[in-house]
């Protein structure tokens, strides 16, 4: 007999968006339905997915375990957010006003806002008020049904606050349930100090920052903004090769307001993930959808800037691309913390099909952040991150909209939103 800590029963639909990952084309088509389907899991792994016959025989549910009625909700993976910006102080709501009027991110850019707004309020901020921040924004993301995510520093931009931005969000994964994947992103602007001395704070990263981030193992990946007037193509390499000589996986910010070729470069140097790709050229998708390198969209950036144009994500799919859909949550162009949301994002503004979009903030999330063996679909031996809903069907989680259905969310095993609301609280 299989023994449990954990069982969920009688699921109305199981969305497992099982199958080979990345899934791509039609396969981003199958979201693996079942119907009153059984799961357990044992110590954090699912152990059982099936029906309530084949559960009775085989499993055996330890003395204490938990149980969650699922008669009448649709469970489904936890979602995963493959790209934010999540340990920063600060707002930009004017900034947000004077877009409202018609100027643009980049025009207040130019002018000393954007970016540089939020490295100002950041390097302010005590280590313990980005902790504070951030564990109140991962709340509020776990009740909206994200169990990891990915979170950049970047609102530093020199040693001292890159190091208090990483050490702020190793301290949230180690108190919080989600799991949070780190990434170092002193390459997220020019510091105001160096804008007309580009080259030594290229030196910088390289020689100094670089190192010490990787000395402390506070990062993973290591990621860039490839843009104009912030790296050029040729700067992003020599800052990619110098991160992976350092140990770090590599992602980049590519052609998202500007076709400079970013795309082209992440599949060249075998790049995690190319992120936001909304300027993306017809050889940029060729040379993404022939490599391994993960294409991550970011719907909520087009609905929060109030652009008319958006990434082409039907010539990405269509060509073979491994998209992906994430949050990219930040203060200045993407104040958006709920993956549910991106998800139905991905419907009504890039064209997706719902179950191309589940696969998009599940499996193929999964792979982008290269935990695909993990997390991203619910299947034995993986984590037991599952998100139950109070829908009739799974294609309702995109047709109802301006609430959340999700009732339970299920992390490593443990219940911690449990009918809306986060245990312990």
């Amino acid at each position: 007999m299989i023994s449990a800590d954990l069982v969920v029963e009688g699921c109305r639909q199981l969305v497992t968006c099982r199958g080979p990952i990345p899934k791509r084309r039609s396969a981003l088509q199958e979201v693996g339905l079942a119907e009153k389907a059984w799961v357990a899991s044992s110590k954090g792994e699912i152990v059982f997915i099936g029906k309530e016959k084949e559960f009775r025989h085989s499993v055996r549910p330890g003395r204490g375990a938990a149980r969650l009625d699922a008669g009448a909700l649709v469970g489904l993976p936890g979602f995963v957010d493959s790209h934010t910006h999540l340990p920063f102080a600060g707002n930009r709501v004017e900034e947000f006003r004077l877009r409202i009027q018609g100027h643009t991110y980049l025009e207040l850019a130019a002018k000393g806002m954007g970016i540089q707004t939020t490295v100002k309020a950041t390097r302010r901020a005590t280590k313990g008020d980005l902790l504070a921040l951030s564990l109140a924004r991962l709340d509020r993301m776990m009740l909206c049904g994200a169990t990891t995510v990915e979170a950049k520093s970047g609102y530093g931009l020199n040693l001292k606050d890159e190091i208090k931005q990483l050490e702020a969000l190793k301290e949230a994964a180690r108190r919080h349930p989600m799991d949070i994947v780190p990434t170092f992103m002193g390459a997220h602007d020019i510091p105001k100090e160096y804008k007309t001395r580009k080259g030594e704070y290229i030196r910088l990263l390289i020689d100094k920052i670089m190192p010490e981030v990787s000395r402390r193992k506070l990062a993973e990946f290591f990621d860039i903004f490839c843009e104009k007037g912030v790296y050029s193509v040729e700067e992003t390499r020599r800052l990619v090769e110098a991160a992976k000589r350092a140990g770090f996986q590599i992602r980049i910010h590519a052609d998202e307001f500007s076709p400079l070729g970013g795309a082209e470069l992440a599949a060249e140097v075998g790049a995690a993930s190319a992120d936001h790709l909304i300027s993306i050229t017809e050889k940029g998708i060729r040379s993404l959808s022939r490599s391994e390198t993960a294409v991550t969209l970011l719907p909520s950036v087009s609905f929060f800037l109030m652009l008319e144009k958006r990434a082409p994500a039907r010539r990405l799919i269509d060509a073979g691309a491994a998209l992906n859909l994430a949050s990219d949550f930040n203060p200045g162009s993407s104040m958006v913390g709920s993956m549910l949301f991106v998800m139905q994002l991905g419907v009504y503004l890039l064209k997706l099909s719902v179950e191309e979009a589940i696969n998009a903030v599940t499996a193929n999330a999964a792979y982008a952040l290269r935990r695909q063996e993990s997390v991203g679909s619910l299947e034995v031996g993986k984590k037991m991150d599952m998100l139950l809903c109070d829908v009739p069907g799974y294609a309702s989680l995109a047709y109802e909209l301006g609430w959340n259905p999700i009732r339970h969310v299920v992390k490593n095993g443990r219940v911690v939103v449990r009918d809306g609301r986060i245990m312990g609280t």
